[in-house]
């Protein structure tokens, strides 16, 4: 076989080889972050909807409920709140405070849910921006990440270094 030809098929084979085992390669990747919700109360539900919001529009992170947790999810009466010990750790309180004056469930809990997965608070007013928190106001029922949200996330998980503030509290108020 002439050496062209040899040359030819090899990289034929080579990249059909890769085409085949990109995809199994790409799901090694994922990091699983195990969450609990069972002391979040009446916002159970918020919460995991939420985590479905956050799986549905990230591909290098998967959040499944479960113990032992990364994160723990609690209800109280003050305002909502996440403390982020490390990219996919955790706690967060969804307060009633905020669902009490008419900001939504969902939005919270996506948004604190954000902060776990390593994005800080970004004050935009826009209710496309997810981490807008409440400065988009109370009319903003958006539980969905912004493209350039979902891509930080991404990065996030693939080793970028998030730009949220580790072992601080952070209070959307």
């Amino acid at each position: 076989m002439p050496k062209p030809l040899r040359l030819a098929l090899s990289l034929l084979l080579g990249l059909a080889f890769l085409q085949v085992t990109a995809p199994a390669q790409a799901a090694v990747l994922v990091r699983v972050v195990r969450y609990d919700p069972s002391r979040a109360a009446e916002f159970v539900s918020a919460v995991n909807q939420a985590a479905q919001i956050w799986n549905s529009s990230v591909t290098n992170v998967r959040l499944v409920q479960g113990t032992p947790a990364d994160f723990v999810v609690y209800a109280d009466n003050g305002w909502p709140r996440t403390l982020p010990t490390s990219l996919g750790r955790g706690t967060i309180w969804m307060g009633r405070e905020a669902t009490g004056q008419g900001y939504n469930p969902l939005r919270i809990a996506a948004h604190e849910i954000g902060h776990i997965l390593g994005l800080p608070d970004r004050r935009t007013g826009l209710c496309s921006d997810l981490m807008s928190g409440s400065s988009a106001g109370v009319s903003c029922t958006n539980p969905n990440p912004s493209a350039a949200e979902r891509a930080e996330v991404d990065r996030n998980f693939a080793g970028s270094t998030p730009q949220v503030e580790f072992d601080r509290l952070l209070v959307d108020r």
